[in-house]
């Protein structure tokens, strides 16, 4: 006898109740990214068809779906209940850093460049995404200011209707020089990567020279009127976990938001416990320095948890991927630079959007993939002992 049918997520009945409300609002179901649509728009389903599949949806949550107007798209909806509203797109895998807790010292193997996605394949999927209810998309990398092309790709994503924030994580080694053309192209947020402030430890952590051209890049951000200027600061133990006090130092007279970032697992970076500095254990540091530290109030979808030393003109936060994980508000999903979806940072499990866009893939086959794998989505990633002993790509091949 045949086993019985694994009952539908809720995400899944979220996507099929979506289906016929996505067809009707882009006009049809065939219209691809290559062509124009010929074929007109179908009619709603009668009202009695709608009832009868009460055993799928209930009907206060199909009259959300179908009735009304769609609040946020079910494809971005996770079977948590989690809207993914922001996206953060790959623009390469090359970086002209080292950095220890990102890349292998060995280097990683880098995809052909036949396979990584082309500005207008970029531009394609960021305007679907953004139709589908996402408002921020993040440029990241291996280093995306590397990229020749990453002022045109920032000047048509701000094109995109709703996309109301594009932001850049870079490790500021080309910021000074470029930061004025991304911000008259509509560059509005800045994240810089930062793990020391003595030169010669840089040069020991990024197995490169640069300094004193990411300092130069962070004032050049301050001095065009960003803010704040958010600087990433991974910390690990025996290595920069003594600079805790000289980084919030930073924030007393120039508009910082510098993170501490707890030292994540990825392929190749050697990460172990012993190296690990908790959200705690930083904090508990700052607050022998400054017992008065303030704790401030963040958004829902933060990563950050934040404060600030009173009267100090910046703030300083603190992302605890490891020691309290926020998984149950996350809301981001991330293409890597070879067209890979991935719904979690840790997770392992990948679909490719370069190939379906590559194959002629419509809108709404793409729209379906994409709410498959998110609806797929895990309510929390495996625990950092697990994570350290599961295959993923090293960071940089992901996009941070």
């Amino acid at each position: 006898m045949a086993p019985p049918a694994a009952a539908a997520s809720p995400a899944l009945l979220l996507h099929r109740a979506a289906k016929q409300l996505w067809r009707h609002r882009f006009g049809c179901g065939s219209s691809s990214f290559r062509g124009q649509c010929t074929a007109s728009a179908p009619q709603p389903e009668p009202a009695s068809k709608r009832v009868a599949a009460k055993d799928e949806l209930s009907l206060q949550e199909r009259r959300h779906l179908i009735r009304e107007p769609l609040p946020f798209s079910a494809f971005l909806t996770d079977s948590f209940g989690r809207r993914h509203s922001y996206l953060r797109i790959s623009l390469t895998e090359k970086c002209n850093l080292r950095c220890q807790y990102c890349m292998p010292e060995e280097g990683v193997k880098l995809t052909p460049k036949s396979k990584v996605l082309t500005t207008e394949e970029i531009v394609a999927l960021a305007g679907l995404f953004v139709k589908e209810g996402v408002d921020k998309i993040r440029l990241t990398g291996g280093e995306p200011l590397i990229r020749p092309d990453v002022v045109q790709i920032v000047a048509q994503l701000r094109k995109l209707e709703k996309l109301k924030t594009i932001a850049v994580t870079t490790n500021g080694i080309n910021l000074a020089r470029l930061l004025p053309s991304l911000k008259e192209a509509g560059l509005n947020l800045l994240n810089v990567s930062l793990d020391t402030l003595v030169p010669a430890k840089f040069e020991f952590i990024a197995r490169r020279r640069g300094f004193h051209k990411v300092m130069e890049g962070i004032n050049k951000a301050i001095d065009l009127g960003y803010n704040p200027v958010k600087v990433n600061c991974v910390v690990m133990r025996g290595l920069n976990e003594n600079e805790l006090l000289d980084f919030v130092k930073l924030t007393e007279e120039k508009p910082l938001d510098v993170r501490f970032i707890e030292y994540m697992p990825f392929d190749g970076n050697k990460w172990n416990f012993k190296k690990l500095v908790s959200y705690q254990e930083m904090l508990g540091t700052i607050k022998q320095r400054w017992p008065d530290l303030e704790r401030l109030s963040t958004g829902a979808s933060d990563t950050a948890k934040a404060y600030r030393v009173p009267d100090f003109q910046g703030q300083i936060g603190f992302i605890t991927s490891m020691s309290e994980h926020f998984c149950g508000s996350c809301n981001r999903l991330r293409i890597t630079a070879d067209g890979n979806l991935k719904v979690c940072l840790f997770g392992n499990t990948e679909v490719s959007l370069r190939d379906l866009l590559r194959s002629g893939a419509t809108e709404e086959d793409i729209l379906e993939i994409i709410g498959t794998a998110v609806g797929k989505k895990k309510k929390q990633h495996a625990g950092m002992f697990n994570i350290s002993q599961m295959k993923n790509r090293p960071m940089i091949l992901i996009g941070g």
